[in-house]
């Protein structure tokens, strides 16, 4: 008798508790509705559709997927210049913002200064950034070539050559290796010293400490590293277009529409070709497949890596 006469006041504490938990959960569902779930579903809706943002959407069917797939020319090259620098530029990365870590780890004097020379170029804005690194590396002008030549090195034509574009823009994203650096940093002076010190008590040396102590620590960040770094580089849109404007020397003007890619489409990113369609040739369609292909890669390889024996984790993690 006692447990019916409870049983509404049960199922009241019941609704005020999942209220409690809704109203806390609602900022990130909020966010989450209006920042990924209505994008996505809205952006699945037009790749059906005939739609230059000025006329009611039309329904084509399979005709905008068709276009990108089978029929527009940039989409290879555009492809396949973005999975070069996911790759290439991910890669390096992580190496060399794990290399600077330990580098400046190791430094015993002038700790604060080599940390702040490095995490600088950094906060630069991404657009000043590209500008003064296209003027550096500028083989009419620019003093890096100047400095090659005087010691007897043939200077490359770095963003006006199609071989070498892509490595110059890998150059610029190393040259702001700041914010790695600062992660690997941090994950290297969070390794237990007992341990290291039991390592050398075991007669080990400087490469089996690594091997054995400070990467299975640090493996968690260098997962992240990878996996952030691959989510930004799909997104890879301002370095290359701006390297690509400034190199090929055109006066950008109001009205004026140029083509991104220079040199010959070596530049040319999946996310440039997604602004191109949706926002100079008003084809929003085609720009929703290109934006949910690019996706569904991203999607991919992020569950590749994430997967225990695919990624970077170790089975015991």
């Amino acid at each position: 008798m006692a447990t019916l006469t409870n049983a509404p006041a049960l199922r009241r504490k019941a609704r005020r508790e999942r209220l409690r938990t809704l109203g806390f959960l609602s900022p990130w569902l909020v966010g989450f509705t209006v920042f990924f779930g209505y994008p996505l579903i809205a952006t699945v809706y037009f790749s059906f559709m005939h739609y230059n943002q000025i006329e009611a959407p039309t329904f084509v069917g399979l005709r905008n997927w068709r276009y990108v797939l089978e029929q527009m020319p940039l989409f290879g090259p555009a492809l396949w210049n973005t999975l070069w620098l996911v790759v290439v530029m991910v890669a390096l990365r992580v190496v060399f913002g794990l290399g600077i870590g330990l580098l400046v780890t190791r430094i015993k004097s002038g700790v604060g200064f080599f940390r702040t020379a490095f995490y600088l170029p950094y906060l630069a804005p991404p657009v000043a950034a590209t500008v003064a690194f296209v003027f550096l590396l500028n083989p009419g002008t620019g003093p890096v070539n100047d400095i090659l030549g005087n010691i007897g090195i043939h200077a490359p034509n770095w963003f006006n050559d199609p071989a070498w574009a892509k490595p110059s823009l890998v150059l610029l994203s190393l040259w702001g290796i700041g914010d790695l650096m600062v992660i690997f940093m941090a994950a290297l002076l969070d390794v237990p010293k007992e341990q290291y010190e039991a390592a050398e008590l075991d007669g080990a040396g400087a490469f089996h400490k690594f091997r054995y102590v400070t990467w299975p620590s640090i493996t968690p960040i260098v997962m992240f590293a990878v996996v952030t770094g691959v989510v930004q580089t799909m997104q890879y849109y301002t370095q290359a277009l701006v390297a690509g404007k400034l190199a090929s020397g055109v006066s950008i003007g109001p009205g004026l529409v140029i083509q991104p890619g220079y040199p010959d489409h070596s530049t040319l990113t999946v996310p440039q070709l997604v602004y191109s369609l949706g926002f100079q040739n008003f084809n929003t369609g085609a720009a929703c497949v290109l934006s949910l292909v690019l996706f569904a890669i991203a999607m991919a390889v992020t569950t590749l890596l994430m997967r225990k024996r695919a990624g970077l984790l170790s089975a015991e993690d």
